[in-house]
């Protein structure tokens, strides 16, 4: 059963919460972050991308990086800008984009439930990117960063949030420059902060749903702290780590899509010809396609758009994978066709995110970057929670979630 525990978070104050708030340290570069964090000292980029506050060209897994992250976290709390609360309390953080409100619970997530199974993910992880994010937890002894859970939704934890939002003022509440509402409450009631907890332990799984190097991460520190400790308990809070946990029937789930820089050697004519073994396919000319159903692709190549629909023997629909879009495009095109086996590692593909919209997929190509894109349909919440139930592991690159949650609303100590 779940474990949802309360804890002491480190927070801003209400007045400078907007400006502290950023963005996810994965979710842009070392550029990006250097010019989104011009002017503001406050900003939770200097903690979590530390390396704009050097030269730039500085190696951002170089061992200065890391100990720049702790200097300015020190600094933070030196300044007042980022506060203990003086009890453990449970929290809310909600989010509005494009009119539509969804409510997470934030608290603490066990690291025995990730290491048991308890907690379940739908994507492999790479041993790199783990131990980049271990070294910022070790060397800050905090969790400076949420992860993004989600949890089978349960009526009455809607009605305790409910409750909670229409009684008490919000303790942030801003609009993000990208247009994505922000909305933050503290459960400081006792035995609010119990009923939530009590049903949480009724739920027998939850889901990573975004962050799975974050929460590998925290949890493997967790196991490191505990394995140096010969007075551990288990009760300590380096056993915990921060989550943000969603009911399922509240997320959203945005494709994902690809670029391919050529054609593996084929011309156009040539690999069209391939796709048709593949796809019936309709040409739709210059207007942007997307797909509107379940097996059913968009494809732009040589300045027009395609629609693809996938023939019944391409894939299987009772399979948690073979059913999924982004296996079938990756088994009958990008590695039967155009070569491309090793998603993670080909240099011949890359992957965008849909918030950016399907004018970036014709953008790439039209410039000459990239040769072709296709466009997918989302996978939805019940797939992904039918891939971790069942042991498998998704494609890499196959969910985007949206919206981003903002990093340092709220932060939690390992001592």
């Amino acid at each position: 059963m779940a474990v949802l525990k309360a804890f002491k978070g480190l927070r801003p104050g209400k007045e400078i919460a907007k400006d502290l708030a950023s963005r996810p340290y994965d979710v842009l570069n070392s550029k990006e972050a250097r010019e989104e964090a011009k002017g503001n000292e406050k900003s939770l980029l200097h903690i979590i991308k530390p390396e704009i506050d050097l030269p730039e060209g500085t190696d951002i897994h170089s061992r200065p990086v890391y100990e720049k992250a702790a200097e300015n976290f020190r600094k933070f709390r030196e300044k007042g800008w980022l506060v203990e609360d003086p009890d453990d309390y449970l929290y809310i953080y909600a989010q509005t984009m494009n009119g539509k409100t969804q409510y997470g619970i934030v608290g603490c997530a066990s690291v025995d439930d990730y290491l048991n199974g308890v907690i379940r993910k739908h994507e492999l992880t790479r041993p790199d990117k783990e131990e980049d994010r271990m070294k910022h937890v070790r060397v800050n002894n905090a969790n400076m960063e949420p992860v993004f859970f989600s949890y089978p939704a349960v009526k009455e934890i809607d009605d305790i949030v409910a409750g909670v939002v229409e009684s008490q003022e919000p303790e942030y509440d801003f609009v993000a420059g990208d247009g994505v509402g922000h909305h933050f409450w503290a459960i400081r009631d006792k035995e609010t902060i119990n009923r939530i907890t009590g049903l949480f332990e009724k739920i027998p799984h939850t889901y990573v749903a975004d962050g799975h190097h974050r929460t590998a991460a925290a949890a493997l520190v967790g196991k490191e702290k505990r394995e140096k400790n010969p007075k551990h308990t288990g009760n300590e809070e380096y056993n915990f780590f921060l989550a943000v946990h969603f009911p399922h029937d509240q997320l959203t789930i945005i494709d994902y899509n690809r670029v391919v820089k050529d054609l593996n050697g084929l011309s156009n004519e040539g690999f069209l010809e391939k796709l048709k073994k593949v796809f019936d396919i309709e040409r739709k000319g210059s207007n942007i396609y997307k797909p509107s159903q379940l097996h059913e692709f968009g494809m732009y190549l040589d300045g027009k758009w395609y629609a693809l629909k996938a023939k019944p023997d391409t894939y299987d629909d009772n399979d948690p994978i073979g059913v999924l879009d982004v296996t079938i495009l990756s088994k009958h095109v990008l590695d039967d066709i155009l070569g491309i086996e090793d998603l993670r590692r080909d240099q011949r593909i890359d992957f965008v995110g849909g918030i950016r919209g399907l004018g970036e997929l014709k953008k790439r190509v039209d410039s000459g970057e990239m040769k072709v894109a296709f466009a997918l349909y989302p996978v939805s919440m019940e797939q992904l929670i039918d891939i971790a139930d069942t042991g498998n592991i998704m494609p890499p690159k196959t969910t985007w979630f949206e919206p981003k949650l903002r990093s340092g609303l709220v932060v939690h100590l390992l001592d």
